[in-house]
């Protein structure tokens, strides 16, 4: 599976997403279509829905969008509208199709291939625990007819290895994030004036869309737990929910564990850099993960996290160092962990600091575009003789990361 060489024109690539909702995947495609090179790509954007509230942060001149509408994969609509696809990746001659999760993965890729695109790619950005094994065996499948996998996390590359994909061809970028968008942010206290809660009191927050994966049941318990010592703390959980009754149910845990008035729901809120400068401690109780682009957010913010030992949470947060890290399902761990930094302002602030440190170097949004940027043009080089083998591991490794 190789691909033909790229002269000195700008590539026309497509990236394919989902929607545009609030997600971690969304926003990072969003950031990387906004901030590719316009002299060197030629840059159109497809998805299933022109919909959603990142779609406005879209500058329609610079980018070429396309809807291919669907409700369900197997149906006679889905192959009309792969047709579509096909139709357009050679109307504009595209060179470059990157699809993003599992949905696009298997609409786009096997589309792209029939069009004749010169390189296809799946980006596969968690472990797959959400997805049922016919899923898992159709992405395998998406993910075989492409030729290349990127993934976000060492962890995600693990898993899918372990699958039986081909390590040969899949690599490892980092997610990245604007760095200055949460760097140096004043808060300016509205959310606690607004909710009630005094300056000096901890705020504990969970920044994630509300579905069981993310533990957020465990972080009640915690929050039950630290509530006793910690008389003036309250508790925060920002995003939106996968269903009325789902978030109805966190709300009864709530309540039964007497939590009362200090546990908020905010539900979706668009200015998260504010909020994170009016943060004690950033959690994230994943019972699985990829890579966290709110990890990520809070550290850029200067806010010490505790995160569960997931995914590729180890991968951003040294343990110790600029945050801490549990076992998932325990909520006793994490409430120690949390109740050990609201103790300690010193503490909070040095892990505050080291890990905004680590956002800066690390996890930029500039660095996570020129190396996706660069493994496009590595991958369109003819390789006529053998199948291009890239580097692995594309992101700078962190001090503690060995090889597998």
């Amino acid at each position: 599976m190789s691909a033909p060489a790229t002269g000195g024109e700008r590539v026309p690539a497509l990236t394919f997403l989902t929607n545009f909702l609030i997600g971690g995947t969304e926003r990072q495609v969003l950031n990387l279509v906004r901030n590719h090179d316009r002299t060197r790509f030629d840059v159109h954007l497809g998805c299933f829905r022109l919909a959603g509230p990142l779609l406005t942060e879209l500058d329609a001149s610079k980018v070429s969008l396309s809807e291919y509408p669907i409700k369900t994969l197997p149906s006679p609509r889905t192959l009309w509208q792969q047709w579509r696809l096909i139709r357009y990746i050679r109307a504009h001659r595209i060179r470059v199709v990157h699809a993003f999760g599992f949905y696009a993965n298997v609409f786009a890729i096997p589309a792209a291939r029939l069009a004749g695109a010169p390189l296809v790619i799946a980006s596969i950005r968690d472990t797959g625990d959400h997805l049922t094994w016919l899923q898992k065996a159709m992405q395998k499948w998406a993910c075989r007819a492409a030729h290349h996998v990127l993934v976000n996390a060492l962890a995600v590359r693990t898993v899918l290895v372990e699958q039986g994909y081909d390590p040969a061809h899949i690599t490892v970028i980092r997610n990245g994030i604007d760095v200055a968008r949460f760097r140096g942010v004043e808060s300016r206290r509205a959310a606690r004036a607004l909710l009630g809660i005094r300056d000096e009191a901890p705020l504990i927050a969970v920044f994630a869309r509300l579905n069981p994966l993310k533990g957020l049941e465990f972080f009640l318990e915690a929050a039950a737990l630290l509530s006793g010592q910690f008389k003036d703390a309250r508790f925060l959980i920002v995003g939106d929910s996968i269903s009325r009754e789902y978030r109805d149910e966190l709300e009864g845990k709530a309540k039964a564990l007497g939590l009362g008035t200090r546990v908020f729901f905010t539900g979706f809120r668009t200015d998260i850099p504010e909020l994170l400068g009016e943060v004690s401690v950033l959690v994230l109780p994943s019972l699985a993960e990829g890579l966290s682009n709110v990890i990520l957010e809070g550290m850029a913010a200067g806010v010490p996290v505790v995160a569960t030992r997931v995914g590729g949470n180890p991968e951003i947060v040294e343990d110790g160092v600029s945050g801490l890290l549990v076992p998932p399902r325990d909520a006793s761990a994490l409430a120690e962990a949390i109740g050990s930094l609201i103790a300690d302002p010193g503490r909070r602030e040095a892990m505050g600091r080291a890990g905004q440190k680590l956002a800066i170097e690390r996890f930029s949004l500039e660095a996570t575009v020129a190396q996706t940027e660069e493994l496009y043009e590595r991958l369109l080089r003819p390789s006529p003789k053998r199948r291009p083998q890239p580097t692995p591991l594309s992101s700078p490794p962190l001090p503690e990361e060995k090889w597998r």
